[in-house]
């Protein structure tokens, strides 16, 4: 027991904090420009398969740099030349716009690097068990993705609470036309932010792709999973979208765990009416949690857990 409380907490946070590293940059973007981007995980995609073609031609470290950078500029053009001659449109037509973008990036990706999985492969010197705990070995490599997780949270943090830039950037997110009229150029902080997100997001997929399969449905299955972290911590809200990344992160690392069912548990005194549900397995039932929990935060606190209703 010692052990799988051990092991599901590290995979736990380790997996949160990935989470919050793409939900991070989708939260500025909805803050600043009221999008739901649609395409952002197609943004972590594209790190995770740009990290893969750099590091096998010049290596991996390089692509950590390379790649999130690449990604950044393509969501900063992706702003500038899409998003924002959309934007006097209204919100419906970003929202398509973000939704097919989503779908023509998976497209590209298939064209150049194919339908089957790439190679992309931990680095040589990362390789290694990091230490042992109840018998059961932990690679570095998982640490190595939790360290850059933590670190990028709190170079964010300081960013955005102790420079003149984050200052900037704080108050565009709400009074826009006063930052205007003090002289800085709000459509360019709005694609400087755009393509960071974006950028966070390419970078959690360069970390993420060695030990997590790289493939161009990558983004189909994770990108769910943001939208309930940013709806969970309240729209807007970062610290929200931290501490949802980090609840949901856990939760369902520990569902993952749990092979066993209710009927187990309860035993005779289970409900009968309800069949062989109640012999369902919560692992089996595990991909299903975040959305469950989404639905009960919904129900009783709409505006998230730290989301504040507009007056």
């Amino acid at each position: 027991m010692l052990q799988l409380i051990a092991f599901s907490t590290l995979n736990g946070v380790l997996y949160g904090m990935l989470l919050f590293m793409m939900a991070s940059g989708l939260t500025l973007i909805f803050s600043m420009m009221g999008v739901l981007n649609f395409a952002h995980a197609s943004f972590y995609m594209l790190g995770a398969y740009f990290g893969f073609e750099i590091s096998r031609r010049i290596g991996f470290w390089p692509g950590l740099i390379l790649a999130p950078l690449m990604v950044g500029v393509i969501g900063a053009l992706v702003e500038r030349y899409g998003l924002r001659r959309l934007h006097r449109r209204g919100h419906v037509s970003e929202l398509l716009f973000t939704f097919g973008l989503a779908f023509v990036i998976e497209e590209l990706v298939q064209m150049v690097w194919g339908k089957l999985p790439v190679d992309y492969r931990v680095p040589p010197q990362l390789d290694f068990v990091a230490f042992r705990l109840f018998d059961t070995t932990y690679p570095a490599y998982r640490v190595f993705m939790l360290l850059i997780a933590i670190a990028m949270f709190a170079a964010l943090l300081a960013v955005l609470t102790r420079t003149r830039v984050g200052l900037i950037i704080q108050a565009a997110l709400t009074h826009p036309d006063m930052v205007a009229m003090l002289g800085h150029n709000v459509p360019r902080i709005f694609m400087l932010v755009f393509g960071a997100g974006a950028a966070l997001a390419g970078l959690a997929g360069v970390i993420a792709g060695p030990a997590l399969v790289t493939q161009p449905d990558m983004a189909s299955l994770l990108g769910p999973i943001l939208f309930v972290v940013i709806v969970v911590g309240g729209l807007g809200s970062l610290t929200g979208a931290f501490v949802a990344s980090l609840l949901i992160g856990l939760v369902q690392t520990f569902a993952v765990a749990m092979n066993f069912s209710l009927a187990e548990v309860l035993g005779p005194v289970a409900p009968p009416f309800l069949g062989d549900l109640w012999k369902v397995t919560i692992a089996e039932l595990a991909p299903v949690v975040p959305y469950l929990l989404l639905v009960l935060v919904l129900i009783f606190r709409p505006t998230g857990l730290m989301g504040r209703r507009e007056s």
